[in-house]
């Protein structure tokens, strides 16, 4: 299994993928927090905080995780050499969470230089270090819990299709709706009566209150049973290839 997973990480870094995703992330995040004068400009905001940062990358991962899981299963069914990979003395489960660590790290490594972010706001506080620690680092916890929500769904759509546009569209589609749909659904009239089971259902309640800084059991569990539900299908997928 660990072969796996270090043959999917270098292969990201021995192409333009694994570098581009971390670029196209810094420089988006970079652009809007300290060029671009906005609401998410931290030099506007007057305060000591880094919420512009975990407001804005939900958003930006929405459309970069697909990106970078959509070949991961969809490559190998294109190429044919997803029947070599499931004869391989490895089981089902154990291909997909190679695969998925490895998207996982990807994502992770992207996230890491934004904690220069975190110094620069740090030291730029009055006084020095007048900034909110403990949601702060919530805030990096609970963007990492949805970044590998993202990743199992991608991992999830890539299984889907040997087609990587087709597998791209599936799992962007799945992870808003996830992210904001549930959300956006529980506004309607109709719904009214069911509106807080539809919230809860959605990525972003748990994101945020995680973001306060308070780390709930609830949120933890909502975050490893969506994991598990996505590399289930995943793993039913792949299994379906040999009925």
């Amino acid at each position: 299994m660990f072969s796996l997973f270090r043959k999917e990480v270098l292969s990201f870094f021995s192409s333009i993928t694994g570098y581009l995703v971390v670029i196209v992330f810094l420089v988006i995040t970079g652009l809007f927090l300290w060029v671009i004068p906005g609401d998410l400009n931290i030099l506007f905001l007057g305060y000591s905080s880094l919420e512009p940062l975990f407001y804005l990358a939900p958003w930006i991962y929405l459309f970069l995780v697909p990106a970078v899981t959509m070949r991961l299963f969809a490559e190998e069914k294109k190429s044919g050499t997803i029947e070599l990979l499931l004869t391989r003395p490895l089981s089902d489960l154990q291909i997909i969470f190679a695969k998925y660590l490895a998207g996982l790290v990807l994502v992770i490594i992207s996230l890491l230089p934004t904690l220069i972010y975190y110094f620069t706001v740090n030291n730029l506080g009055n006084p020095v270090g007048n900034i909110d620690h403990g949601a702060t680092w919530g805030s990096y916890i609970g963007l990492i819990f949805l970044a590998a929500v993202y990743v199992s769904i991608g991992v999830f759509g890539s299984s889907l299709s040997d087609n990587q546009i087709v597998a791209f569209v599936i799992s962007l589609l799945i992870s808003f709706l996830f992210y904001y749909g549930f959300e956006a659904i529980s506004m309607l009239p109709a719904l009214k009566s069911v509106g807080n089971v539809l919230v809860f259902f959605g990525i972003d309640n748990h994101y945020k209150s995680i973001s306060r800084g308070v780390v709930d059991t609830r949120d933890i569990i909502y975050f490893f049973s969506v994991i598990v539900f996505f590399i289930y299908l995943t793993k039913t997928v792949l299994s379906s290839r040999k009925w």
